[in-house]
């Protein structure tokens, strides 16, 4: 014999009914509660065709799916964004401990490569009147168009440029982020080399890069300074 209890229990039918009657009784159901009604498939008795209601629904869905997609993107952009920003705070509290460009460069080297996954750091100097078309000194005639811009970039280098710059790691180096450095009298490069050729892709963004080369400038401009 069917327990009692089973009995009284409502049955699919019973349940769609309480539900009909609830919609029915409440309306502004779907109102209230959006995600509901967009999980929801209503078929359309069209024959073949796709209902204009259907194709409206999927674009709509298609359109959320998007905006997620975008906002979850946005998210980790602005993430990134953090972390570098906490990095470059590290980095620029450390080089306000420095008083000479030989702790500058060692600052610069163990912070890019510890925070930064840099595998090669390196910084050029030389006398901002050496970027006269004049000169012809390797660096300056190198790097006069460069830092004449004013402008970080990133990409792969030719073979004089990595050689200049990275020495015996030239060969190694896939891709680099170049820094321009303004302390008057001086003026120079600071190298950031990685061996992956996409590390420093030259889409990347530079306005990181810019930040770090006035504050590197600024200290370079302050070590400069005789007693300092």
């Amino acid at each position: 014999m069917t327990p009692q209890h089973d009995e009284m229990s409502p049955t699919a039918d019973d349940r769609e009914e309480q539900i009909a009657e609830y919609l029915i009784a409440h309306p502004d159901f779907f109102e209230r509660q959006p995600a509901a009604l967009a999980a929801i498939d209503i078929p359309h008795r069209t024959g073949d065709a796709v209902s204009l209601l259907e194709r409206q629904i999927s674009t709509l869905r298609e359109q959320a799916a998007n905006y997620r997609g975008q906002l979850e993107e946005l998210v980790g952009v602005a993430r990134d964004n953090d972390t570098l920003a906490r990095r470059l705070h590290r980095l620029t509290l450390a080089l306000i401990e420095t008083h000479s460009f030989d702790e500058v460069l060692n600052t610069l080297q163990d912070e890019l490569r510890e925070q930064f996954r840099a595998d090669a750091v390196e910084m050029k100097l030389f006398a901002s009147d050496q970027l006269e078309a004049h000169a012809h000194e390797p660096g300056p005639a190198l790097f006069r168009d460069f830092l004449k811009r004013a402008r970080p970039n990133c990409g792969q280098l030719d073979k004089d440029k990595l050689e200049y710059l990275f020495g015996s790691q030239a060969g190694e180096t896939g891709s680099a982020a170049l820094i321009p450095l303004t302390a008057p009298p001086l003026a120079g490069v600071l190298a950031i080399g990685s061996r992956d050729p996409e590390r420093f892709h030259q889409s990347k963004s530079v306005d990181f890069l810019q930040r770090l080369a006035e504050v590197v400038s600024a200290k370079l401009q302050s070590a400069s300074s005789p007693g300092v």
